[in-house]
């Protein structure tokens, strides 16, 4: 099983949903493969590597990549997490399920530094939440 996730620039949401859903597939099941990417690449956000490492998971060895990098590579599931890689989705050659959770952008927060901060605590911790859900709903599907 691969999934993939998708988000505008791979820099934030995605990133932070591939190091939760790694983190938790080691629980549900070693045959998962989680690989992340976006429409557009940005480069990983320095904040997530950090709000991220505040929860012991490290994802400052992710890199940006393009969806056309995964385009024929096996993917099984995608999910969209944010409303605008939902919409430029590719259509892949493979049958994927695609999942669609949007969530709102903590690079765009403003402030001082430790609201920002907060922004992505905030983020991460829902797409924490999400990716554990989805990952039990995943494995009990493939279970039955």
């Amino acid at each position: 099983m691969k999934i993939l996730v998708l988000c505008t620039g791979n820099s934030c949401r995605s990133q932070m949903a591939h190091g939760w859903l790694d983190y938790f597939s080691r629980e549900f099941s070693p045959q998962i493969e989680v690989v992340s990417a976006g429409v557009e690449t940005h480069g990983v956000n320095p904040k997530a590597i950090l709000v991220m490492k505040e929860v012991e998971v490290d994802i400052s060895d992710h890199t940006s990549n393009h969806i056309d990098q995964y385009i024929d590579s096996g993917i099984t599931h995608v999910i969209t997490v944010c409303d605008s890689a939902a919409e430029k989705c590719p259509i892949f050659p493979e049958r994927i399920i695609v999942s669609h959770q949007s969530f709102n952008d903590p690079a765009k927060a403003t402030g001082s530094e430790e609201n920002i901060l907060n922004q992505f605590r905030k983020v991460r911790d829902e797409i924490k939440e999400y990716t554990q859900s989805y990952l039990k709903e995943l494995v009990s599907e493939t279970m039955v």
